[in-house]
């Protein structure tokens, strides 16, 4: 038999074929998978490994890192051999986030003090933030991807669970689109400071932690009736753009009509 099929990228370890050839054993799909005609493809692959560097070979990647920086959001190497730079987080989020309800917004005073004001209120609301804002991080390279995920929900008084969400990093190849989520014990700054400074080459995304299956058991039954209310909404939006269109045409109609009648026969 002839076998030929198309499939996502990511689909193929999930796919079996159970036709073959005389001779042949078993085809994998990789066999028969068509070129993707697409160039700008989103695919989730593997978390890399890599050899923890020396003190000598961090100290001389920052200077070469620095050299390229063109702004002052320079990388310091500390004399423990640690070091601290700069990020930047898109977050591209679609579901509406949970934030206190009537809390001011963080002061410097509350962010030198680490005043967490969402324990000053068990009022909850939930609302869209803006597509695509980005949020700049000063971390250390010590700071994982578990942390800096706590920390930017921490500075949008998000108060939702983190497993909720997941930190990706996007890199462009070949014309195509890269996306990659991170184990929560990643250090971003490590993957920054291989990267360059250049974010068209690697950038940071949190996105929501798509697992194939929404987790509901992690919402609170106010985030699940906020769910409710926002769907009740776009419903109701919904119909209501339907009969305005049919209410159009119901009268655009009705106007034919009554010209058609008053023509002569």
């Amino acid at each position: 038999a002839d076998c030929r099929y198309t499939c996502h990228q990511e689909c193929r370890s999930l796919i079996q074929l159970d036709c073959r050839r005389p001779g042949q054993g078993q085809l994998s799909p990789d066999s028969t998978l068509l070129p993707p005609c697409s160039q700008n493809v989103t695919q989730t692959v593997e978390g890399e490994k890599h050899e923890p560097p020396t003190i000598q070979e961090i100290k001389q990647k920052i200077e070469k890192y620095n050299a390229k920086v063109t702004n002052c959001l320079l990388m310091k190497l500390n004399d423990d051999g640690t070091y601290t730079g700069f990020i930047k987080v898109h977050l591209k989020l679609r579901r509406p986030v949970t934030v206190p309800a009537g809390i001011r917004p963080q002061s410097i005073y509350d962010a030198l003090k680490e005043v967490n004001l969402a324990d000053m209120t068990d009022k909850r609301t939930s609302f869209y933030l803006p597509l695509d804002a980005v949020k700049q991080l000063h971390i250390s390279s010590t700071t994982t991807v578990s942390e800096v995920i706590q920390g930017l929900l921490k500075k949008f008084m998000v108060v939702d669970n983190p497993q909720k969400f997941a930190l990706f990093k996007e890199m462009r190849k070949d014309g195509q689109v890269l996306l990659q989520k991170l184990p929560l014990t990643e250090y971003p700054l490590y993957l920054r400071l291989l990267a360059g400074p250049d974010t068209d080459v690697l950038s940071f995304v949190l996105k929501e932690n798509e697992t194939g299956e929404v987790e509901w058991d992690a919402f609170s039954i106010p985030e699940l009736q906020n769910f409710l209310m926002i769907l009740d909404k776009e419903e109701k939006d919904k119909i209501q753009q339907v009969q305005r269109k049919y209410e159009k045409f119901k009268q655009r109609l009705q106007q034919t009509l009554k010209e058609a009648r008053g023509k002569p026969g």
